[in-house]
């Protein structure tokens, strides 16, 4: 039965090359990407209920035991993000039937999201650290050409921009990789763990560390941040969603691990630093939200702001806390990809990006307004909305060790993010109409049907929170104490 826990990475990647030889067939190909990500669901869904009731489930690949092979691993923290990420994934797919052109489409669109999807899975279930490499790359070259699928002026220019800084970065991981191997011999991130641990976090292994540090930091959008508001806002919004939802959340997830699993002893240094990162992410992020007028760039900048915050939760490392990150991650896939596929509807409503020339909107699109507003709240972590466990628990946490500085900057950011938002609901649906609506757009109703899943979700894991909790309080077990991880990966 552990043979599952390959399945969401084999059915998003069988799906891809399948599309790739029916990319002039876009009836069929979008009915095929929808079947293989409510599949992809079914399958998270599956594989939770193995862990839940057997524990974690691993799998190692052509049959070579740990650490010598291969090893996929499915404990609670990775298989919620895999069913959070199949479920965004599946509402961007729906939207993208009528908010992607038929041009794009043709252009393999379809394929693309695919490998993406399969190398956010792969990253989220590998527990090998080149792996997760290979895993990055393939997510990366997808994303690379999502981003320039249409060929505009702005999506090169934002383009290049976005290619360097990931090309740098995995550099850097490769050569942090070579060193790691050179200085431990072996990858397997259990193994690892055992290794660091019985012959100490030495200075050049706490400087390799910190070198990782830096490279999830980039692919997170963690202080390192300057490519991605510009990046995120260049493609239509089904893309943005996409890449809002998931590709920060991949870095934010290795983060999380990396340090919690392998790099826990020098807390001193490393989580001192993620959470000094993690402040001036918040800050940075949150004043450059409420200074921009584009939509996508607040969208953007709040992206940023609320992986800050997540860092936050690891710097403290107790349980509330991160317990309150794994709830706010997945609240956080789930909110900011609704965000990204609303903004798209009210740029189409009004004919612009910027804020200071919409107006009007409530008008013609009340349930859109309501949406957005509702969505903004859920970010802020205003209750009952799923916003607030997280936030809570993670604020809970950093009180307890006397983080003082760490929960200011948490309510800091709520302010500052609720402004951004409001300012969007404010200057872009109330007043008058300052376009022809008509010039503009047809009817929303089909893109908000599809966004009216992920509206549902953000309501219902904050009314039943309480529910889900144990599932959060599994995935930080793991967390707060490696050696599960270790025997469950090992057989020790």
């Amino acid at each position: 039965m552990n043979n599952w826990v390959v399945a969401p990475m084999l059915i998003p990647l069988f799906t891809a090359v399948l599309l790739i030889f029916l990319n002039k067939r876009l009836r069929l190909q979008r009915w095929i990407s929808l079947i293989s990500v409510m599949l992809n669901a079914a399958a998270a869904v599956f594989l939770m209920i193995q862990v839940r009731t057997g524990g974690i489930q691993t799998l190692n690949m052509s049959g070579w035991a740990p650490p010598y092979g291969i090893v996929l691993v499915a404990d609670m923290f990775a298989v919620l993000l895999v069913l959070a990420a199949s479920i965004v994934s599946a509402c961007c797919l729906l939207y993208s039937f009528r908010g992607i052109d038929e041009d794009r489409e043709k252009h393999y669109f379809y394929p693309l999201v695919h490998f993406m999807l399969a190398g956010v899975n792969g990253s989220f279930l590998t527990g090998d650290l080149f792996n997760l490499f290979v895993c990055f790359e393939l997510m990366l070259m997808s994303s690379y050409a999502l981003i320039v699928l249409g060929g505009t002026k702005r999506q090169f220019r934002e383009t290049l921009h976005y290619i360097l800084i990931n090309v740098l970065s995995s550099t850097l991981f490769v050569a942090s990789v070579a060193y790691l191997y050179g200085a431990t011999g072996t990858l397997n991130l259990a193994h690892l763990s055992l290794r660091i641990a019985e012959s100490g976090q030495s200075g050049p292994i706490t400087a390799v560390a910190a070198l990782l540090l830096v490279v999830f930091s980039v692919k997170a959008g963690l202080f390192l941040f300057f490519w991605l508001p510009g990046s995120y806002g260049a493609p239509p919004a089904a893309i943005s969603a996409l890449f809002g939802a998931l590709l920060t959340k991949v870095g934010m997830y290795a983060l999380i691990r990396v340090f919690t699993l392998v790099f826990y002893h020098e807390t001193s240094v490393t989580h001192t630093l993620i959470g000094l990162m993690g402040i001036a992410t918040i800050v940075l992020g949150g004043f450059g939200a409420v200074s921009q007028t584009n939509v996508n760039r607040i969208l953007g900048y709040n992206v940023i702001a609320s992986i800050g915050f997540i860092s936050l939760a690891l710097a403290v490392s107790n349980e509330d806390a991160l317990k309150g990150a794994v709830f706010y991650l997945v609240h956080d896939m789930i909110v900011k990809a609704l965000l990204f596929l609303l903004a798209g509807i009210l740029v189409a409503e009004t004919g612009t990006e910027r804020i200071n020339r919409m107006g009007g909107a409530l008008i013609h699109s009340p349930l859109l307004g309501w949406m957005f507003l509702a969505a903004s709240l859920a970010v802020v972590g205003v209750p009952p909305l799923s916003g607030f466990p997280g936030k809570l628990l993670i604020l809970q946490g950093s009180l307890e060790e006397g983080r003082y500085v760490i929960a200011a900057a948490g309510v800091l950011l709520s302010l500052l993010l609720l402004y951004s938002l409001i300012k969007i609901f404010i200057l872009g649906f109330w007043g008058e109409p300052r376009h022809p609506r008509e010039a503009h757009w047809k009817q929303p109703r089909k893109l908000l049907l599809s966004s009216a899943p992920l509206m549902l979700l953000i309501v219902l894991l904050g009314l039943f929170a309480e529910p889900v909790m144990p599932y959060m309080q599994r995935a930080a077990d793991i967390l707060n104490e490696p050696s599960i991880y270790i025997q469950a990966v090992l057989k020790e």
